[in-house]
């Protein structure tokens, strides 16, 4: 499980420019386009790891870019039909009227940061501001240019009218992801994701998928059919689909063995065999292997693994993260993995709920060196993984605070909604000093302990499939509260972790304050659909209507929540933490989808409304995406790779361009 960015951030303007190694004065903020900032993520220390792990980080790298393309397509079949297209485009862009220059280039960098045309957020169409004849005229210029438009490139769409048609029409292909069942509504049919074909609600029902998490579902002549992510051993095993992509990614995972120490050649070894047969059996073995590997310096994720795009949580999204170890930071956060068992003794949950074991959790602060598919250009900021079930009660957890992540967020975000939103000035006072803490602190305890802790009934092997559509909002709000009942205790003092009551209140006030803001990301009229935002709506307003320490307040025509008795908020916390956690251990779908549908969907059109016009006047960004660290082989005179290197370009669309091969 994923812990989100932080999506308010904006940063200051510093001056740098070029590709070159970090500059002396850095450049956060590189750009700002309609509500969506760019910045660069920075891999301090890099340069101080020893040969092997340099070079295991590089191959790995290139795996998790020879993947990228996969997570693209799982999320809109047409996404990458579309790339080529805009990115004919932006290349001739200087060529363009000024005006179709101006949004070609706002475009292509918001495609570049969404991985589509749908927002990453929201998963709502972001439209396309061309009309058919400017569009057409563009494409005409990038054809004499000799960018090849034809069916080849386009496919699986059907002409360049046809592209038009998609990016521009706000009544098709509307959201990636449609969880609502309102009126009839099929969330399968109404989403546009690429990870059901033909498909429906009512055609699952009674069929038992082999590979849930890394398949596509086609309906072909009445009959349902697995196409399971794999490449084939070139052997018994025939490909399957997505073969090009996970042989490529294979290649690199090779070159990477022989710099692996052990645990990490295992773990390779293991992924390397389940990207040959998809099999989930193998799959289950690699994440044994990669969960026991705690001490090696460089990590990686790389597989399909969140189920965040999929209606029915089931299908996993492509995604990598690569990565060293913060030995410094890694400290404080495996001092609170020490601790789990602790935690999970005195859960507010009931007996039956608590692990009577808990296996080692590992925890660890990690520097990203490449992020893609689901985790970038976008990035979590804490992740808990393997999310299998099994796994993680008979062989542990990993834990990690993506630490160059975070301070990167703490380095460029601004404060603006604070005085907008902060009730009084003592809140807006205890947010400025106390707020990244303690932020830092609750993704810590959200992923080590959160994800971590609870025990399954006997019958529930696969709580996700028993609730559906609410498992990501319900399990993603189970951690959360862990988080924020447990950082009010005096444990979380006596370890160093949390300095007072003023900074457990900042918390509070922060977290509820934040479930107000964050309805300024969803357009008017809609509902919230992300599970991570869910979450927040879920908890919050559960409180304010269970005396949970938090109430509205009116000040001038504008609306507030208002912390008033940290006691009574975390013992509401509490209270709803253990009913999550029944309804998790007991795969209880009636009361997840009531608790869901009650308090994390709806938004009352007022509220809305006024959210977004306060927001409006302060003009700030609510998505932030990066810019990754690239890593390059140093030779020598004689062509013998003698050292790797990071560059921080600076440019996203240099480094999109870069990774589609188009420069």
């Amino acid at each position: 499980m994923k812990k989100p960015t932080p999506r308010l951030s904006l940063a200051t303007l510093l001056l740098v420019a070029a590709c070159n190694s970090a500059p002396a004065v850095r450049e956060y903020q590189l750009d700002r386009v309609d509500n969506t900032v760019i910045v660069q993520l920075y891999a301090d220390g890099f340069e101080a790891l020893s040969h092997d792990d340099k070079m295991l980080a590089y191959h790995l790298s290139q795996a998790a870019i020879a993947g990228r393309d996969i997570y693209l397509d799982q999320r809109f079949e047409y996404t990458l039909g579309l790339r080529w297209v805009l990115e004919s485009l932006w290349l001739v862009r200087d060529q363009l009227p000024a005006d179709v220059n101006e949004e070609i280039t706002r475009y292509c960098k918001l495609f570049w940061v969404h991985s589509g045309i749908h927002d990453n957020l929201t998963t709502k169409k972001v439209p396309l501001r061309l009309t058919i004849k400017q569009f057409a005229d563009a494409c005409a210029v990038a054809q004499r240019a000799g960018h090849e438009l034809t069916a080849k490139q386009l496919a699986p769409m059907r002409n360049l009218e046809h592209a038009w048609q998609i990016m521009t029409d706000p009544n098709t292909f509307v959201s990636v992801t449609n969880k609502s069942t309102e009126h009839g509504n099929d969330p399968i049919a109404a989403s546009c994701n690429n990870l059901y074909s033909g498909v429906t609600t009512a055609d699952l029902e009674g069929f038992v998928e082999k590979n849930g998490l890394n398949s596509r579902l086609v309906k072909r002549d009445g009959k349902l059919i697995e196409e399971v992510y794999r490449c084939g051993d070139g052997k018994s095993i025939p490909p399957g689909r997505y073969a090009e992509e996970i042989r490529a990614i294979n290649v690199e995972l090779n070159k990477a063995l022989p710099y692996a120490p052990e645990p990490t050649k295992k773990a390779i070894r293991k992924l390397i065999r389940y990207n040959q047969t998809g099999s989930m059996d193998d799959w289950r073995e690699f994440n044994i292997a990669w969960v026991q590997d705690n001490d090696s310096t460089i990590d990686f994720i790389l597989g399909f693994i969140e189920v965040y795009v999929d209606a029915r949580g089931m299908k996993g999204s492509w995604e990598s993260v690569i990565s060293f170890r913060d030995e410094i930071k890694t400290r404080n956060i495996a001092k609170l993995a020490l601790e789990a068992p602790w935690f999970e003794a005195r859960m507010p949950w009931e007996e039956k709920f608590k692990k009577a074991d808990v296996k080692g959790i590992s925890a660890r602060a990690i520097s990203v060196v490449t992020e893609t598919g689901d985790s970038g250009p976008i990035t979590p900021i804490g992740i808990n993984l393997p999310n299998e079930a099994d796994v993680r009660e008979q062989y542990g957890s990993k834990s990690v605070n993506l630490a160059n992540v975070v301070e990167t967020y703490n380095f460029v975000k601004a404060s603006g909604s604070l005085g907008e939103f902060s009730f009084t000035p003592e809140e807006e006072a205890r947010a400025r000093l106390y707020s990244a803490a303690m932020d830092d602190m609750h993704t810590n305890l959200h992923e080590v302990v959160g994800h971590a802790s609870g025990q399954l009934m006997p019958e529930i092997k696969n709580p996700a499939q028993r609730l559906g559509l609410f498992y990501s909002t319900l399990e993603e709000g189970r951690a959360d509260l862990v988080g924020l009942y447990w950082i009010a205790d005096q444990k979380m003092k006596d370890l160093g972790f949390v300095p007072n009551d003023e900074a457990v209140l900042a918390k509070y006030e922060a977290y509820a304050r934040n479930a107000l803001v964050q309805l300024r990301r969803v357009p008017l009229g809609e509902r919230v659909e992300e599970d991570h935002m869910r979450n927040r709506q879920m908890i919050v307003l559960w409180l304010l209507d269970n005396d949970g320490g938090v109430h509205v307040e009116k000040k001038d025509g504008r609306t507030f929540y208002v912390v008033d008795s940290a006691q009574k908020f975390r013992e509401g916390s509490g209270k709803l933490l253990a009913e999550l956690m029944r309804i998790k251990a007991e795969g209880d779908f009636k009361a997840g989808k009531a608790l869901v549908e009650k308090y994390g969907i709806k938004i009352d059109p007022t509220l809305h409304q006024e959210v977004i016009t306060r927001i409006e006047k302060l003009n700030l960004p609510s998505v932030t995406g990066f810019v990754q660290p690239e890593l390059q082989l140093v030779k020598d005179a004689s062509g013998k790779v003698v050292d790797v290197k990071t560059v921080h370009c600076r440019n996203l669309a240099d480094q999109m361009l870069r990774w589609s091969g188009r420069k």
